[in-house]
């Protein structure tokens, strides 16, 4: 067994300040469309000791206004409808030059509601959509508009909103999780009309 010879005091304790290294860089803007925050963070390098100097603030945050480049994309509102609706079904958001395939061929949008109006609360269809929910919304091609992309897809990440095109009132906000070629929403889904 070691032993350690123990030595007199000669003194009261040095107290040590706190030291920290430089400031790490500042992250991505939380949002990609308007306004959000950024943050960094330091470390401690040499810890305060015998009541030296506390350490100072580790984190930091300021505001930014996010501009991707897409960021047009996130101000359209989605018009949405149930993906099993009939081919006669009569809107007044209904647009008669839109013409939808026979074969539905394009791509899937996931979103997670982040807002739900009451007046979707007790209809028929809407009654499924609650905050936090992941819904899936076929997108069969936006004809009316010769576009690659749905209006309303939104973008990744980024808050936009959402319009129920048969039940007055129901609207609500979501955020987009993600998109899928070629696929088709297990059922309940939504289609973008």
């Amino acid at each position: 067994m070691l032993s350690f010879p123990s030595a007199p005091l000669s003194g009261p304790l040095t107290a040590v300040g706190c030291v920290v290294g430089s400031w790490g860089p500042w992250s991505r803007c939380s949002s990609p469309c308007g306004v959000g925050s950024k943050a960094r963070s330091r470390q401690v390098t040499i810890p305060p000791w015998h009541g030296g100097e506390p350490c100072p603030d580790l984190k930091q945050r300021r505001g930014c206004l996010g501009e991707h480049p897409t960021c047009g994309a996130a101000k359209e509102v989605a018009k949405v409808l149930p993906s099993s609706f009939g081919r006669d079904f009569r809107d007044p958001w209904w647009k008669a030059r839109l013409l939808l395939p026979e074969e539905p061929s394009g791509y899937c949008a996931y979103f997670r509601l982040t807002q739900v109006g009451p007046p979707c609360r007790g209809q028929d269809w809407t009654r499924w959509l609650h905050r936090d929910k992941r819904v899936c919304v076929e997108c069969w091609g936006d004809a009316a508009h010769r576009r690659s992309h749905c209006t309303g897809h939104g973008l990744q990440g980024a808050r936009t909103f959402w319009v129920a095109a048969s039940v007055v009132g129901c609207q609500g906000s979501w955020v987009q999780e993600g998109l899928q070629e070629d696929c088709v929403c297990p059922p309940p889904a939504l289609i973008f009309v």
